[in-house]
């Protein structure tokens, strides 16, 4: 059976009062399955953004209900006063820059958030080792960031997204730096990052060659959110990693 990752419930967002209401998201209804990857799309300024800051408890809602896993994150209101600690918990983030400190080597990097979260030295070491190696980059833990090519920075970012066990994982234009080579590359391994960890990602992209990888593509339209089912366009599966 599977198990919801995120969920989302005529959630709305408005920008502005009164005659200067700006409405962007106007009633999006939605679920993401854990071991789901998801392309998010839409033209250009009608709320991608928007609607992953709202999932990703950045930026708040104006009404709507928001469940990440099995928890209740938003009922027109935050569970939590401190959204960080939501973020911390549950979400993985990854943008279209690496975002890497450029003065830490490979596994101080990912090993920054484990540490955050309080984790051990010693644990936050070997999970980023874990998803380093699981990542195919294993003989780079201990290079700097310019030492490594632009998708070789960008799995290191996966694997820090990844390091805190994350219930879901954002992406927002993860692939729009890389060529379309390694563009397909990126894309593949969140695909399987999706099943072999359980995690629900949600990937925008205006890249339409990528879209066969996911298995539902969320539009927006008219301020609404449609699900498109997209399993049966597919192409066959290879070693992802």
């Amino acid at each position: 059976m599977k198990k919801s990752g995120i969920r989302v419930e005529n959630l709305v967002k408005q920008f502005g009062e009164g005659d200067n209401a700006v409405h962007v998201i106007t009633g999006a209804s939605f679920e993401v399955e854990k071991g789901e990857l998801v392309a998010l799309i839409a033209p250009s300024g009608a709320g991608k953004s928007t609607l992953l800051m709202m999932i990703g408890c950045v930026l708040e809602p104006t009404a709507g209900k928001i469940w990440l896993g099995d928890t209740l994150v938003y009922d027109n209101a935050w569970s939590k006063a401190d959204t960080r600690t939501l973020r911390r918990e549950k979400i993985g983030f990854i943008f279209q820059a690496h975002y890497l400190i450029p003065f830490l080597n490979v596994i101080e990097n990912v090993s920054l958030l484990p540490l955050t979260n309080k984790q051990s030295e010693q644990q936050s070491t070997q999970i980023s080792s874990e998803f380093l190696n699981f990542l195919g980059l294993e003989d780079k833990l201990h290079s700097m960031p310019s030492d490594l090519s632009g998708g070789q920075n960008q799995r290191v970012a996966i694997a820090r997204a990844l390091a805190t066990h994350p219930e879901i994982i954002l992406a927002d234009e993860p692939t729009a730096a890389l060529d379309i080579e390694r563009a397909h590359s990126v894309v593949k391994l969140l695909k399987d990052i999706a099943k072999s960890q359980e995690v629900a990602i949600i990937m925008v992209t205006h890249d339409e060659r990528l879209l066969p990888y996911c298995d539902k593509i969320l539009k927006i339209v008219a301020g609404k959110v449609d699900t498109i089912d997209n399993r049966n366009s597919q192409p066959e599966q290879s070693n992802l990693a």
